[in-house]
């Protein structure tokens, strides 16, 4: 974990402002504050600073850098506490700088304890961009500061105690993925910490481990990972774990340590397969439980060859693989051979190769309207991703009904045989005599 000095709040000289009208560091004051930042539905990231502060220097060109590249985004911004101690005070503000994230609940800031470089404050900003959406997009209503995050509280049983001894069994050889608390009884930010990671341990439950450590009593497993303060959380990916452990460097709500796990958790998923439609289960195992399911539907054998079906399902697996993060599921069928899901999903009639976004939770769907190829399906796919575009409700209400059929060969289609008819026993002369 990265420890970062503080410059102690104390005059030290000079109180001209580090930021001017040229930066798109937005300046704040007592008499602006509460009308820009307190009433303000946007994220703010608000540095409280001091010009006589030497670590505030040197954060300055990376704070101006960060807020040009959040513009129109998340607003940056800057409070010289020094000039205005009040203003500081009401948030707490004992050093500098000190860097506070008005999001949900502007009244309880959060303090940001990211990388102070502009990429981990872009990362930090997009972090909590996304917890928001998230909360809205989940009817979750913005909670308090100190709370779990804005959902259920968390079971602190849910998260596995680990020491020196069963630290190798349990995370180095498992192939699942780890969150790993290192604490310390003593520490303030691990109390704090604790009812967000018991919240994020009973959410993750069943796709992400989530432990703790006391390293001032397994000193073993703490020394190995190089802890020197507290908390300091590490992740252990999925699978092997030669890598050793990578830093988390996110927030430190129970919002923002779900959304980060989930996104490693996807990002070491391996890519979706792409899997024929030839049953009821096949459609439920592939859609029911994921967000969006991508029902595919290819020209018939006979229209397109086993070396044409197969490119097409080779592009539909490398969809699959760019878009794994949102871990959708997958799924094609042959031309009328699955007649239902067609009609339930608006995309039959209009010729083949065809395309939708199934969501199975809202029954709604949207079809492709761009080319069938990579170009045109991502462009799709990206709308769909963000919730732009039109959707119309699946037919009844549910999930269409599917025939079982007998899966492809993996074959060239061949024409039925035409039948031979045995003529040796007809009378061409009668046949003509009874015509005239």
């Amino acid at each position: 974990m990265i420890v970062f000095l503080l410059c102690l709040a104390v005059g030290l000289g000079t109180t001209s402002a580090s930021y001017d009208a040229s930066d798109d560091v937005i300046e704040l004051t007592p008499a602006n504050f509460n009308k820009k930042v307190m009433d303000s539905d946007a994220v703010w990231f608000v540095e409280f600073y001091a010009p006589w502060c030497g670590h505030c220097k040197a954060l300055e060109p990376e704070w101006k850098k960060a807020a040009t590249i959040l513009k129109g985004i998340v607003r940056v911004a800057a409070v010289n506490a020094d000039e205005h101690k009040s203003l500081g005070g009401q948030f707490g503000v004992q050093g500098f700088p000190t860097i506070k994230i008005f999001s949900k609940n502007k009244k309880a800031p959060k303090d940001y304890q990211g990388p102070r470089t502009s990429q981990g404050i872009v990362d930090g900003a997009m972090n909590e961009i996304k917890s928001v959406v998230q909360d809205r997009s989940g009817g979750k209503k913005s909670g308090g500061g100190g709370g779990g995050g804005g959902g259920k509280a968390g079971d602190p049983k849910d998260v596995v105690e680990l020491t020196d001894s069963n630290f190798e069994e349990l995370v180095l050889k498992s192939d699942d993925l780890w969150l790993v608390e290192f604490y310390a009884p003593w520490c303030g930010h691990c109390k704090n910490l604790a009812p967000h990671w018991a919240q994020a341990a009973s959410e993750l439950k069943g796709k992400v481990k989530v432990g703790a450590l006391d390293a001032t009593v397994h000193t073993v497993m703490s020394s190995r990972y190089g802890v020197q303060g507290f908390p300091t959380i590490k992740m252990f990916a999925a699978g092997k774990k030669d890598d050793g452990a990578v830093d988390y460097d996110g927030g430190r709500t129970a919002s923002d340590i779900i959304s980060w796990a989930k996104d490693k958790l996807a990002e070491n998923v391996p890519p979706p397969d792409v899997y024929e439609l030839v049953s009821e289960k096949k459609l439920t195992e592939c859609c029911e439980g994921h967000q969006l399911c991508i029902v595919s539907v290819l020209p018939h054998i006979l229209d397109c060859q086993s070396k044409c079906r197969n490119n097409y399902i080779s592009m539909l697996k490398r969809l699959g693989e760019k878009f794994k993060k949102n871990m959708w599921g997958w799924v094609w069928a042959e031309g009328a051979a699955q007649p239902h899901v067609e009609e339930a999903l608006g995309i039959g009639g209009f010729g083949y190769p065809a395309l939708a976004a199934m969501n199975s939770r809202k029954m709604k769907y949207s079809w492709l309207k761009q080319a069938f190829d990579e170009k045109g399906i991502t462009e799709f796919l990206r709308e769909v991703q963000y919730g732009r575009g039109s959707t119309a409700p699946i037919k009844d209400g549910k999930l269409p009904e599917v025939k079982t059929i007998d899966p492809w060969d993996g074959k060239d289609g061949q024409l039925p045989e035409e039948e031979d008819i045995d003529l040796s026993d007809v009378d061409l002369d009668d046949i003509g005599k009874e015509e005239l």
